[in-house]
């Protein structure tokens, strides 16, 4: 009888692991098979399970087998890995640090400026007996329900409180440092907003983009976008749509299945030893928080002050954009409310505000919150999309280019290159010495799209967006895919600089132009 699946944090199917059916005085013995299914000898009914594999942590559970009912039991690999929950938080608020470690492992709290700064070290985890800092993966899809560590095992006196860190006074990107006895490396963000204003610039962490890119549990909005696979992953290639389907069969659904944030984040790992200024070369980080933290990086190597904040936090409600002179978003802000959409539109329509959008594909996709811990994505059905669309936020309330200018295309795509200066007369250039035709954004910290400023996704004007916009600067990557730099002015005195690349941020810290651009732009934003 097939009575269910076992698989890895990933949903990757598990061979070989060794399974024993329990009720009252009845044992009996399974084993996975490759494809990590399993099937045993048993009667339906309530069982206890036991599920123990080498590389992994054992652990067991209570179930119930029902004829034709298939169960996903899930174990965890021994990696390193953790995240801090809640994921963004204000200064002097608490976050507790979910750390799973299966070996001796140590803690400790960075900042991410210029610099990193050490903040302070959690202390040494030495489990005790071994095993005890292991989470508990629970069975079922973990990307709707999150993982949920450190709600087992914890009773007596109470949970270590070492895992409970006050945030810091000064908001900014902060880091958990692990490193466990074996040797092994993982860090993962915090995001540390101030409990009142402090500054005049307020920066926006593109943090529901980096959940829809996470695809712990088996699920993101890119790999099983619509909804988890009947059977755990064998081979990606030859079984995840996204790869194998050139007819975009990950987005061919009207309602795609909830992400949670309540979920470790590995593609926002940093090194343990990086800097700044070192290449991106892991695939995926140079659109999330290691790229972010270049620009952070930048505004203080340049001296602006400026308060940030998650995403989230917008979009409930606490963060006071009124009391902001000029917003920052960057590098991928892909994934955004309708909400924060039409409230950052009013800011800067009505109420004069200055924004920056210094990243590409932004703001390109509605996001709903179901609770304040989990969204999901609207794609739609990308077969039912009308005449004249222009985007996935378009389907369903107006195009972005309303308000950044831009919208994303396909052209473009993966590529990097250089801008070429198209209006050199625009203030934005002032001090480069850039005449028309010249090239600027040469260097970048890109590995995945390397060539220049503008790339991995590119935006471009459309019909929508605002009259006036002013061309700056275009991207020279093949096919006319280059980014298009734009401005334009609303009549409350609002304006919005969008640069339409994802690489952007890759090349702030490293290309002298890029630079003097950005600043010249934040100057006189800031009416510095």
């Amino acid at each position: 009888m097939l009575v269910g699946y076992v698989s890895d944090e990933f949903y990757v199917a598990i061979p070989n692991v060794d399974m024993e059916f329990t009720r009252g005085t009845t044992s009996v013995r399974a084993r996975t098979r490759a494809s990590g299914s399993v099937h045993a000898g048993v009667e339906p009914g309530a069982y206890r399970v036991y599920l123990t594999c080498r590389g992994f942590t054992p652990k067991w559970v209570d179930m119930e087998v029902v004829e034709g009912r298939i169960h996903h039991f899930r174990l965890l690999s021994d990696n390193l890995s953790g995240y801090v929950w809640p994921k963004w938080t204000r200064s002097g608020e608490v976050g507790q640090v979910r750390l799973h470690s299966p070996y001796n492992s140590v803690v400790s709290l960075w900042r991410y400026g210029w610099e990193r700064e050490f903040i302070s070290k959690l202390g040494h985890f030495d489990d005790e007996p071994r095993g005890a800092y292991a989470q508990i993966l629970p069975d079922g899809d973990v990307t709707r329900t999150g993982v949920k560590w450190s709600d087992h095992g914890y009773s007596f006196p109470e949970v270590d409180p070492r895992v409970y860190v006050e945030a810091p006074e000064r908001s900014g990107l902060y880091y958990f440092h692990a490193k466990d006895a074996t040797g092994a490396f993982f860090s993962f963000p915090w995001i540390v907003a101030p409990r009142e204003p402090r500054h005049r610039l307020a920066v926006l962490a593109s943090n529901i983009n980096w959940n829809c890119y996470n695809h712990y549990g088996g699920r993101s909005n890119y790999v099983s976008a619509i909804k988890l696979s009947p059977r755990p992953h064998y081979n990606f290639r030859q079984e995840e749509v996204y790869y194998t389907d050139p007819a975009l069969q990950p987005w061919i659904a009207d309602e795609y299945d909830p992400l949670s944030f309540d979920r470790p984040e590995p593609l926002n790992m940093t090194s343990e030893h990086g800097s700044i200024t070192d290449p991106m070369e892991r695939r995926g980080e140079e659109h999330v928080a290691p790229a972010e933290w270049r620009l952070l990086g930048w505004l203080e190597r340049e001296g602006f002050g400026y308060d940030y904040y998650a995403e989230t936090q917008l979009h409930f409600d606490e963060m006071p954009l009124d009391d902001y002179e000029v917003l920052i978003v960057s590098t991928h802000p892909e994934y955004w409310s309708a909400k924060m959409y039409y409230q950052v539109k009013s800011w800067v329509f009505d109420g004069g505000g200055k924004l920056m959008v210094l990243g590409g594909n932004s703001l390109n996709c509605e996001v709903e919150f179901l609770d304040r811990t989990t969204i999901t994505v609207r794609n739609n059905d990308h077969r039912k999309r009308p005449p004249g669309y222009e985007s996935r936020f378009g389907t369903r309330h107006e195009s972005e280019a309303h308000l950044t200018g831009v919208v994303t295309t396909h052209t473009g795509y993966e590529t990097g290159a250089p801008y070429r200066v198209i209006d050199p007369s625009h203030w934005a250039l002032a001090g480069t010495g850039l005449a028309e035709g010249d090239l600027f954004g040469t260097e970048s910290l890109d590995r995945r799209a390397p060539g220049g400023a503008s790339g991995h996704e590119t935006d471009k004007r459309t019909p929508s967006s605002p009259p006036g916009v002013r061309l700056i600067a275009k991207g020279t990557n093949p096919d006319d895919g280059g980014a298009e730099m734009v401005h334009h002015r609303t009549a409350s005195g609002g304006e919005v600089f969008s640069v339409g690349s994802i690489s952007y941020t890759c090349s702030i810290a490293v290309d002298d132009q890029v630079s003097r651009v950005t600043r010249n732009v934040l100057e006189r934003f800031l009416g510095s």
